[in-house]
């Protein structure tokens, strides 16, 4: 517990004391949801504490107006300690509770494992439904240490276990495919719809955007899953796809080779954006963290498709602009 005592020293605290009227019930459920997913912990009686932040501040402050709005009795204390309980105590009830959500990332994890190695034995079976499932264990992932104010034990082993899936899963993705019928060399005709997995990320709207810049400006950009990718247009980072993975190199850097880009900055991105995909550390771009960080709240932001993909694309001719000063 040493870093969490350090930590409880200069730490005040939030408490929500509520009285809630008994119906209707939906009342009820819906505050105590919402205190679930801000990670507050239940103390004796009818008492919730959260570590004191600007943002749980704000986060409790709404929930004492919703309250009051459907006639319930609430107060909102701001102490340094509590009294009858030791840090050790209540560290111990915020570990409790992320615990079982961490839990649940894990048996997610283990499951998905599983499907590989059935996969991987019978070679029957969906990489791109795993790979769905994998997105949301980290979504889900991200979500838990969002809130994970005392840094749970339990947050560490499932990152781990996390990254070891992931890292099973690239290696069925980037395994050897049976040569494309595509002449060598050959590219896709001007104005061709180019097809990808739905809710697209750094390497998908990197790629849209380099297709875009560097080779065909009259292209289109569809989403569909990988069963379907390819009646709809040329597939790209599509399980199987000729623009996809290919040994090391992420879909940004395969496509730089296919259309012979030279570019300094294209190259610049390409290492960006192949250690924030694939995070093998390949490359040291200290840039890696940041444009993946900027891409994901872009995503969280987002929740249609097409505006992402041209919103990230806008945020890569941003960032083909910065590295201009990097390349002289």
């Amino acid at each position: 517990m040493t870093s969490s005592n350090s930590y409880f020293h200069v730490m005040r605290w939030l408490t929500l004391l509520m009285t809630l009227p008994p119906t209707p019930t939906r009342h009820r459920v819906g505050v105590w949801r919402k205190l679930q997913r801000m990670g507050a912990v239940r103390l004796r009686g009818a008492g919730w504490l959260l570590p004191e932040t600007p943002e749980t501040t704000e986060l409790f402050q709404w929930l004492v107006q919703e309250i009051q709005s459907f006639r319930g009795e609430v107060t909102l204390l701001r102490v340094d300690r509590v009294e009858t309980m030791t840090d050790a105590q209540l560290a111990e009830l915020f570990h409790k509770a992320r615990s079982a959500e961490y839990g649940a990332a894990v048996r997610g994890c283990r499951e998905i494992l599983g499907q590989l190695d059935r996969l991987r034995a019978s070679h029957r079976g969906s990489v791109g439904t795993l790979r769905g499932k994998l997105d949301g264990v980290k979504r889900e992932l991200d979500r838990i240490e969002s809130i994970d104010y005392l840094k749970s034990p339990a947050g560490e082993r499932a990152r781990t276990l996390w990254e070891t899936t992931a890292k099973r899963l690239r290696a069925v993705e980037t395994r050897p495919r049976a040569a494309s019928p595509r002449r060598p060399g050959a590219l896709p005709p001007r104005g061709s719809t180019w097809v990808t997995r739905p809710r697209p990320h750094i390497d998908r709207i990197a790629s849209a955007w380099l297709i875009k810049r560097f080779c065909d400006p009259d292209a289109r950009f569809t989403f569909a899953d990988a069963a379907d990718a390819a009646r709809k247009g040329i597939p790209f980072d599509v399980l199987g796809a000729e623009f996809g993975h290919h040994a090391e190199d992420c879909t940004f850097e395969t496509l730089v080779r296919r259309f012979g880009l030279k570019d300094r900055r294209v190259r610049l991105i390409a290492e960006i954006v192949h250690e924030a995909d694939l995070h093998d550390g390949k490359f040291t771009r200290n840039e890696a963290t940041g444009v993946d960080l900027a891409v994901r709240a872009l995503a969280e932001a987002t929740p249609d498709d097409d505006e992402l993909l041209t919103k990230g694309m806008a945020m890569f001719d941003g960032l083909y602009a910065v590295l201009k000063s990097k390349t002289r």
